[in-house]
């Protein structure tokens, strides 16, 4: 029994161990960053890539939600590393939860073309997609924030890792408050980069079961009709994904503006994803929905800080990782 004791005492001290050594690593992580990073070896980077964002939302706005999900769906797996734009069978952009849906990888391409020519092997694509983000929310929201920079770009990427770390659309207020703090981001933070959601467009299958058989009593009726009048109900026995999956806006006021107004639909149940609804009906998040509905000036401070700090996710700095040439390959 004592010989039992000491083995599960030196097992729960090497596991603090091990999480401190975790700790410690994603606080240095983030030393390397600093806000005009390339101010010194490549001075135009920042309005380059900012040239080709605002040539493509304007064009299609679709593009800025597509690059702040880009973003996040780089930082939230492995980091903000670029691992999201590399291309291969058993990549990122092959998962479920990624394949098919991701937009912006060409508005990265063109920037990063641009750059190599004039700042060869500097500008990394991690870099690149987190100043995406920063001048998409400026281009379709007015908000504006200062990007710590001097993140290297990470050299693998596989299919699994999205399911692990992405919250899919049906979780619960705990699970995605449980999802974010794995990041390091609070309950408030996850509300308010839920906020995001004010842009952009989704399935059908990432509602459905919210639609079929029955409709989910925290959907508007109103709304849930419209919204069966889009999506079709699901084939019994599918043994695959469906051929037809129809896109909605995610915001039915201003679809084409990152706005607060995506929280005054909660309040009138019409968040479209189970993770949208669920932050108005639980008490761990409705007080936080209500206070970011009052108030938009506040909010878009708080959403541009919210992304600074998850633009930090273990990051790759210093000699870390590489400089890719090309941000679809591996050098």
């Amino acid at each position: 029994m004592a010989s039992t004791n000491k083995a599960v005492i030196a097992l729960l001290l090497l596991s603090c161990l091990v999480l401190l050594v975790s700790v410690s690593s994603a606080a240095n992580s983030t030393t390397g960053l600093k806000v005009g990073f390339y101010r010194k070896s490549c001075p135009p980077a920042e309005a380059i890539v900012q040239k080709y964002v605002n040539k493509f939302v304007f064009r299609n706005p679709g593009f800025a939600a597509g690059l702040i999900r880009l973003h996040f769906h780089d930082c939230f797996v492995r980091g903000c590393d670029a691992s999201v734009l590399l291309d291969g069978a058993n990549s990122e952009k092959q998962s479920i939860p990624n394949r098919g849906s991701l937009r912006g990888f060409e508005i990265v391409d063109a920037a990063k073309a641009e750059l190599e020519i004039r700042c060869p092997g500097i500008v990394s694509c991690a870099d690149i997609l987190a100043f995406a983000a920063r001048d998409s929310s400026w281009r379709v929201g007015d908000i504006y924030y200062e990007v710590p920079a001097g993140r290297r770009d990470g050299n693998e990427s596989n299919t699994l890792d999205p399911l692990l770390n992405l919250p899919p659309p049906f979780f619960n207020a705990t699970q995605l408050r449980d999802n974010f703090a794995r990041k390091g981001l609070t309950l408030d933070e996850m509300v308010t980069l839920s906020g995001a959601h004010s842009i952009g467009i989704a399935h059908c299958t990432s509602f459905n079961g919210r639609l079929y058989p029955t409709v989910d009593p925290t959907f508007d009726p109103n709304y849930a009709v419209f919204l069966r009048n889009i999506c079709p109900a699901p084939v019994a026995n599918a043994t695959g994904p469906p051929s037809v999956n129809p896109t909605v806006n995610q915001d039915t006021i201003t679809p084409k503006r990152l706005d607060n107004l995506y929280y005054e639909l909660l309040k009138q149940k019409k968040g479209l994803l189970t993770s949208d609804q669920v932050l108005m009906t639980s008490t761990l998040t409705s007080k936080i929905v209500l206070k970011n509905a009052q108030n938009s000036p506040v909010w878009a401070k708080k959403f541009a800080a919210a992304m600074v700090k998850m633009g930090k996710i273990d990051v790759l700095t210093g000699t870390q990782g590489e400089i890719r040439e090309n941000c679809r390959l591996v050098n």
